[in-house]
């Protein structure tokens, strides 16, 4: 005889930087990783790697365990240096110790995987 039973539904957990991404609707998620370095600021210079979650033609977003600021210059390279390039800060969010943010790109990026 078989028994009938429920299953809770699992939520799906948005990340930090998913969250973020709402407030950008052109917003794609895409997996891109990086080495992020601050440019331009000589003390509290930082690299770390981290991944691009989503991207829209002129901006990326992805999270960082360094708390950044608003207007800070960064420079995103990948592993193969086909993306090499500076964007300014525009939008963070925190949460838990980890920071959500949205970098504009200071110049048009050719090669960008994320069209108009």
């Amino acid at each position: 005889m078989a028994k009938e039973g429920t299953a809770s539904a699992r939520l799906s957990q948005t990340s930090i930087v998913g969250r973020l991404a709402k407030f950008l609707p052109q917003a794609t998620p895409v997996r891109i990783p990086v080495t992020l370095t601050r440019v331009g600021r000589e003390s509290g210079a930082f690299s770390e790697n981290t991944v691009i979650e989503f991207g829209t033609p002129r901006e990326v977003l992805f999270a960082s365990s360094v708390p950044l600021e608003f207007s800070e210059t960064l420079r995103l390279q990948n592993s193969d240096s086909s993306l090499d390039a500076e964007a300014s800060v525009v939008a963070v969010q925190y949460h838990n110790g980890r920071t959500a943010v949205a970098a504009r790109f200071t110049r048009e990026v050719a090669n960008w995987i994320v069209k108009p």
